[in-house]
């Protein structure tokens, strides 16, 4: 299994960091484009991975109570996901990210996902950071 974590600090309100991380509607705006959903009828999804653009279907559970977002595929187990933000009604707020390949074979290289993980959560950042100053 390979797992991996990254925690962001933004200065932004956690309601606000969660109100965008948690709309999947609208996740290719910070995510990874190597890695976006593709929102079915919830909590189905799909998960499409380019540039084979090929999809893979998985289940998403958005918990507004604990401002966090829980996401795995469905059938094949290969991978499981979620997003926690942490804080307050007042900036700074923390995301933290985290990822498990259940089979090593399946799962890409550290590097690779690191990168992806450290743009999404710039991107995140840099969105909410200009929605709390509007």
């Amino acid at each position: 299994m390979s797992e991996f974590e990254m925690t962001k600090t933004v200065a932004a309100p956690a309601r606000t960091v969660f109100a965008e991380a948690s709309d999947l509607s609208e996740s290719s705006r910070w995510m990874s484009p190597s890695f976006h959903f593709r929102v079915e009828e919830p909590p189905a999804v799909t998960v499409v991975d380019p540039p084979e653009h090929r999809g893979e279907p998985a289940l998403v559970r958005v918990e507004e109570d604990q401002m966090r977002v829980e996401w795995g595929t469905r059938g094949s187990g290969h991978y499981a996901g979620w997003l926690q933000v942490e804080g307050t009604e007042e900036a700074p707020s923390e995301v933290i990210v985290h990822l498990s390949f259940f089979d090593e074979d399946q799962a890409p290289p550290r590097r690779a996902v690191e990168d992806a993980l450290r743009r999404s959560l710039d991107r995140l950042g840099e969105i909410v950071e200009g929605a709390d100053r509007d």
